[in-house]
């Protein structure tokens, strides 16, 4: 059970060093309770106090690193079954399926494509994570796809087979990238367990149901092994469902410990055909499926779920912000339109979207309104005249342009002449209040 804020504060070293960034180990204390700092901020809790607090406040579901480099990720660790009720913290984790015993060139040319999936979306770069590979009953060649993939891409990988040898081989081949051992059962979980605790490995453990589950996960621990990921082992769509859904109100409503581990679901195994799987794979992503493996990567399917899972897990309390400062859209030069806007994500794509419709090349400033629209941020004072004005001055783009007029959004249209009091000898332009309307606009001026 979490600790208050006044439990917390009972631990603290209790000096008000202000070191941590909080004026006072009280205050400390409570942005730790509602989540909002982290407890190595402060430099002096005692190891004592540092291994309560830590295991009090770990999640409830035990969050589980899974392989190395640009693709590194984390499954699990969250903390609510609703996302408007705190936030969901880590992403779904994307893998695609290959049989072990590919052929050579075949695997080369589905990593090429696969490597090739990525988007770029508000400043954020959507790609998949993990390959999957399946045992097809050949050691070597299983290994053998294993260190393929491990060496030759950026993927993390997946070893999913219950032979303890063929698991073993895979792990000698691709171990340091931290692998996934998937294939753990009732009867091989002694070999499987022991193989991924003597290799430091996170090891995905299958059941028929989730009280079975529960004994295998128990017994594990029982071991040693901590980072366990859990597939109840349904393969029918609603059933699944059901299961992942149970399995996280056990463990975050009832504290079930045998169950607070993330899991893993295989709509790769649940469809017969891409979009019947792509919309299984849509609902784990939702509800509650920490990974999520596919038959493949194919552009058309992964983008939607990309940006799903994205949508998902961005904190509904943090709204999603770009980078204060100077956008150049289609090569401007010194004479080219110069308009300003906030930095809510949604607001720069849309309007950016357009300015790029509109063909003239164009620059956009972009100022830190916390996240917030147009009419929002002028509202809150976080879109005020003055400040756009200093904005301008230190942002640069008096360095880029001959001219001297800035085309502020219609919404804000009532800030022109605090700007213009900031900007002596600057014409502020009134916008359009909606960005559809940006291009003609824009085109109107040539």
């Amino acid at each position: 059970m979490a600790l208050t804020g006044i439990q917390i504060f009972k631990l603290l070293p209790q000096t008000n060093c202000k070191e941590c960034g909080s004026p006072t180990c009280l205050a400390f204390a409570m942005n730790l309770a509602s989540g909002k700092a982290e407890l190595d901020s402060c430099p002096y809790v005692s190891d004592e106090a540092r291994e309560k607090l830590a295991e009090a406040s770990a999640p409830p579901i035990r969050p589980v690193k899974l392989g190395k480099g640009v693709r590194a990720c984390v499954a699990g660790g969250e903390t609510v079954m609703y996302r408007h009720e705190k936030t969901f913290y880590s992403p779904t984790v994307l893998a695609a399926c290959i049989n072990g015993d590919i052929k050579k060139k075949d695997l080369e040319s589905k990593l090429k494509a696969w490597n090739a999936i990525q988007y770029e979306r508000v400043g954020l770069n959507l790609r998949p994570e993990m390959v999957a590979i399946k045992d097809t009953g050949d050691a070597k060649a299983f290994a053998e796809t294993a260190k393929t993939v491990a060496e030759t891409s950026e993927f993390n990988v997946i070893l999913m087979t219950e032979n303890p040898d063929t698991m073993k081989a895979g792990v000698d081949a691709c171990g340091s990238k931290r692998p996934l051992l998937y294939g753990a059962t009732a009867d091989n979980i002694d070999a499987m367990g022991k193989l991924a605790v003597d290799a430091g490995l996170p090891l995905g453990v299958k059941a028929d149901s989730i009280d079975a589950l529960t004994g295998l996960t128990q017994k594990l621990t029982g071991m040693g092994l901590k980072d366990i990921v859990m597939d109840p082992g349904s393969r029918e769509p609603k059933k699944s469902l059901e299961d992942m859904v149970a399995i996280r109100r056990a463990a975050l409503k009832a504290g079930n410990k045998a169950l607070g581990f993330p899991t893993i679901a295989f709509p790769c195994e649940m469809a017969s055909n891409p979009e019947v799987e792509t919309m299984i794979a849509a609902m784990h992503i939702a509800k509650y499926g920490s990974i999520v493996v596919l038959s493949d990567f194919v552009g058309e399917t992964v983008f939607p779920l990309l940006l799903e899972r994205l949508n998902i897990f961005t904190d509904p309390q943090r709204p999603m912000t770009v980078t204060e400062g100077i956008y150049e859209i289609g090569n401007p030069d010194e004479n080219s339109p110069v308009l300003v806007t906030t930095n809510f994500a949604l607001t720069y794509f849309i309007v950016s979207g357009e300015i790029e419709n509109s063909k003239v090349p164009s620059w956009l400033l972009i100022k830190d309104s916390e996240g917030l629209s147009v009419l929002t941020a002028w509202a809150a004072g976080k879109f005020a005249g003055d400040d756009v004005g200093a904005f301008v001055k230190k942002c640069g783009i008096m360095d880029k342009v001959k001219h001297t007029e800035l085309i502020i959004p219609g919404y804000a249209a009532a800030i022109a002449g605090e700007i213009e009091e900031e900007l002596p000898g600057w014409t502020i332009t009134v916008g359009p209040r909606e960005a559809p309307h940006i291009p003609g606009f824009l085109k109107a001026r040539k």
